[in-house]
């Protein structure tokens, strides 16, 4: 490797670790903001369920086309509009005034969300050709660090005041999103790697679609994604409503889950190398699923289970993709659209379940107050994502079955 290769791949490397990272914080801001939001829009669980789900398929939508524009435009191109597309959408943000103009912002946002996804997963699948598990693993680590640092970060800089004015959930997602312009900057100096594969399948979304291994491969890394998604989405809110916490309090907590979940990625890259992408999910989601369900029933407690639950959840879905990279070398980026989309679909399923069935228990009024009745509408809801990772779990080990009979085991 010459030395303009060498600095166009450490180039790429920035964009993929920066693109990560602001990935991370996208997602996970949402954490502290959402009792916010929910207060001051007076939304019900199911209207908070409807947002989410309503994202999941503006993350769909974009998952459909990134792939054809990355292959008519190029992939440069399309990261630059991504990068610029997320940061219009914290102004978006800053100006919605009522549930609607919400939906629409954040519907903007995961547009975003969903191209950053697709291209990130084209990009690092093409550039790490050697040792994917670990590099994979590596580049969600970023994810992690993120995440970890996004729920601290948004907590506090909402009670900021400027003006005499208190900054809250929309100035906030306003200036956190403006990082997303930072990338741009290596994305324009650097040179895109091209599909390493001298043909491209035109027909493998026919034959994926006709393969039982890659239907497994969806419904288990859907089953991991809502798991991860959920815990975002949902753990400030359970330990403020179940176990009376501040929002900063579970703030904190909720950054302890991205540590411990970016410390797995950072550590057991090289162990799903080693032992196997198959046995290494079976592993990684049954103990998430486990750990999660534990302080459902122990109470407050037992809640720092709730955050070690992340060494589990982190390299789910890292360790999947590579798995998916290893068993599709041939139409490697088909491969990962027909998975992404697919888990769009169950995505906007999965964040409709947990909303509705929190408000359906709570309206059941099975204690004798709201309150009360409400506390168990989000045991139910937090039981389902954790019943996720199992299920996460039990996919994998069919998925094994079949690589082992087919003599493929990855």
């Amino acid at each position: 490797m010459n030395r303009n290769s060498k600095t166009n791949y450490y180039l790429l490397l920035f964009v993929i670790f920066g693109g990560f990272l602001i990935f991370g914080v996208s997602e996970n801001i949402k954490g502290p903001a959402i009792p916010e939001m929910q207060t001051e829009l007076a939304l019900s669980d199911g209207m908070l369920g409807l947002l989410l789900a309503i994202n999941a398929f503006g993350f769909l939508l974009a998952c459909t086309y990134t792939s054809w524009l990355i292959e008519k435009i190029g992939a440069k191109t399309i990261s630059i509009v991504t990068f610029l597309l997320m940061g219009v959408s914290g102004i978006f943000i800053y100006f919605s005034s009522s549930f609607p103009t919400l939906i629409g912002a954040y519907f903007v946002l995961y547009l975003g969300n969903g191209m950053l996804e697709i291209g990130l997963a084209i990009i690092a699948a093409r550039l790490f050709t050697k040792n994917t598990g670990t590099m994979l693993n590596l580049s969600h680590f970023f994810y992690g660090l993120g995440s970890t640092v996004a729920p601290i970060v948004a907590a506090h800089m909402m009670g900021w005041e400027i003006s005499s004015t208190i900054l809250g959930w929309r100035g906030m997602y306003m200036i956190m999103l403006s990082l997303s312009l930072l990338p741009i900057i290596p994305v324009v100096l650097s040179r895109f790697p091209k599909e390493q594969s001298e043909e491209e399948d035109r027909t493998s979304y026919k034959k994926l679609a006709k393969d039982p291994i890659a239907w497994l491969i969806v419904f288990a890394l859907l089953m991991g994604v809502t798991t991860e998604l959920g815990i975002a989405a949902w753990l400030v809110n359970y330990l403020v409503k179940v176990d009376q916490w501040t929002v900063e309090a579970a703030s904190n907590l909720l950054a302890i889950f991205f540590f411990t979940f970016m410390l797995s990625r950072l550590l057991l890259g090289p162990v799903t190398d080693r032992f196997g992408y198959a046995i290494s999910i079976i592993v990684f989601s049954a103990f998430a699923g486990i750990i999660s369900i534990i302080p459902v029933f122990a109470g407050e407690h037992a809640a720092i289970l709730f955050a070690i639950a992340g060494f589990g959840v982190g390299p789910i879905y890292p360790t999947m993709m590579a798995l998916l990279a290893k068993k599709y070398t041939k139409g490697t980026d088909t491969a990962i659209t027909f998975t992404v989309v697919l888990i769009g679909i169950g995505g906007v399923i999965t964040n409709l379940i947990i909303g509705y069935l929190i408000e359906i228990v709570t309206n059941l009024q099975l204690r004798p107050t709201y309150e009360a009745s409400n506390q168990l509408g989000m045991q139910a809801g937090y039981l389902f994502i954790a019943s996720t990772a199992l299920l996460c779990s039990l996919a994998t080990v069919f998925i094994y079955v079949r690589l082992k009979k087919e003599g493929q085991l990855l």
